[in-house]
């Protein structure tokens, strides 16, 4: 890519600096909606870098500005890579699996937006013992 001019630097660097804002953890933000994604060689190897990407970009697009995006390591659940944990404030956290990048609109469009989680692609823990 030709950068032809300082305008179009300035451009660049306001585009990105919206997308890392969005991966920003803030400073103590307590009302900001968390979304962790499981970012370990099993989730990687599984799209979750493109999930990753995926809820940036959509975020960004949307111009949904109460949403951080964090990265975290291994959540345990490999055989359902890729991972996303969707954290409301005042909420259980819910934890989704197999996302791809094809199910980021339906996450952010029901459970982000509306307030309602994505049931069939909610993972059922249960930390019960008999």
């Amino acid at each position: 890519m030709k950068i032809k001019s300082l305008d179009e630097l300035q451009k660049i660097r306001e585009d990105h600096a919206n997308k890392v804002k969005l991966r920003d953890s803030g400073n103590g933000e307590s009302d900001k909606i968390e979304v962790l994604i499981g970012m370990a060689t099993c989730g990687i190897s599984s799209g979750a870098r493109e999930t990753l990407n995926a809820f940036i970009e959509e975020l960004d697009h949307k111009k949904i500005d109460n949403v951080k995006v964090v990265t975290v390591g291994c959540i345990g659940y490999c055989h359902s890579e890729p991972i996303v944990q969707i954290n409301i404030p005042g909420q259980s956290p819910v934890l989704y699996g197999n996302v791809k990048k094809d199910k980021v609109q339906i996450i952010l469009d029901q459970h982000i937006v509306q307030g309602k989680p994505v049931d069939n692609l909610i993972l059922k823990v249960d930390f019960e013992r008999a």
